[in-house]
């Protein structure tokens, strides 16, 4: 079969490898419909992730049918058309009833770890892939939730739900405030109003993407590159801050931005990858009463916002601004790593 395979920091092909096959009993193989690209991946051919080895294939995201299962598989069968989880979870770990899915113990990669699929094992960005635990990995899909809107299920909507909007503490009636309005930013504001956010604040370098950030549900929109983007903030707060401020991009400055926009009492939720070190300044924060928030998504909401989806109260196909076929691979890798230059929020690869 063809995947794309990452070749160590900026190098990857489309090339041919070996088939994958059923390594342990709750073991599926997939048989890839629709995949997309991630931030992570492009974090990933920066070197920002050195447990990605030369030879993985890349890809945690997609939607595909079921060819194949092992001898202890019941949740899904041959022939089911299903979302692939970015995470793999056993769902019997200590973690794992915990809710902590993204630190699974079980026995596929490192230890206490659910991010597996293009990370310590290979991933979707295939024409076949390999699930670990499919019966706590893999969602059948009703027939109402296409292949678009299904991708979209894979990580960024529950990781904006979850990192930013959860972890973050969103309560009835808070302000929040968005750095990056890329597709993880567009997710959390996108879901925000889950938990009843009165005020949404999108803060982004782009003014396309502000623009597009009110659609997604943002009430303000504010151009990070403006030396007054912060009293801007603080006017629309009556001088005192958000009370959550969600870092979506993943460096030290958009990090920095969130820290310097939260009030006192409030909370950051860090969402963003960082492959470079952030300084804290406890010194200032101590005295603040902040609560900062990390993680990796665990895909434990996965099941309630599929079903927003099939209801249509929940519109993911919006993130989908590009199409390609699979051959088309390295062209699709080009769009989506030059979104100022071509709008890409999340691009769809086809079989």
């Amino acid at each position: 079969m063809k995947a794309m395979v990452y070749g160590g920091p900026g190098q990857k092909s489309w090339t041919e490898v070996p088939d994958p096959s059923i390594q342990h009993p709750t073991d599926a193989i997939v048989q890839m419909e629709t995949t997309t690209i991630c931030g992570t991946d492009l974090h990933i051919l920066k070197g920002d992730v050195p447990a990605v080895q030369p030879g993985r294939v890349l890809g945690h995201e997609g939607v595909g049918r079921v060819v194949a299962t092992g001898p202890a598989v019941t949740g899904v069968a041959t022939g089911d058309r299903v979302l692939v989880s970015c995470i793999s979870a056993c769902g019997r770990c200590a973690y794992c009833t915990a809710g902590l899915n993204s630190h699974c113990l079980g026995q596929e990669g490192r230890p206490g770890i659910g991010w597996l699929l293009g990370h310590l094992i290979d991933g979707t960005q295939a024409e076949y892939v390999r699930i670990p635990y499919a019966d706590t990995s893999l969602h059948r899909l009703p027939e109402s939730v296409s292949n678009t809107q299904g991708t979209m299920l894979s990580d960024i909507l529950p990781t904006g739900f979850e990192i930013g909007v959860r972890y973050g503490h969103v309560q009835p009636g808070d302000t929040v405030a968005v750095v990056g309005a890329g597709p993880i930013g567009l997710a959390v504001i996108l879901t925000s109003s889950l938990h009843g956010a009165a005020q949404v604040l999108a803060l982004d370098l782009e003014q396309a993407r502000l623009e597009l950030a009110r659609s997604f549900g943002a009430t303000e929109v504010v151009l990070a590159s403006s030396p007054q983007w912060r009293d801007t903030v603080l006017e629309l707060t009556d001088g005192q801050g958000v009370d959550v401020a969600v870092e979506a991009v993943g460096v030290p400055e958009t990090f920095q931005m969130a820290v310097g926009l939260v009030r006192p009492g409030g909370h950051v939720a860090n969402v963003g990858v960082h492959g470079t070190p952030v300084e804290l300044h406890l010194e200032d924060l101590w005295i603040q009463n902040i609560t900062i928030t990390t993680g990796l998504v665990n895909t434990n909401t996965t099941p309630m916002l599929l079903r927003l989806v099939a209801s249509g109260r929940l519109p993911a196909e919006r993130f989908a601004t590009h199409e390609f076929a699979f051959e088309d691979f390295m062209d699709a890798y080009d769009t989506f790593s030059r979104p100022a230059a071509t709008k890409a929020l999340k691009v769809l690869i086809t079989a």
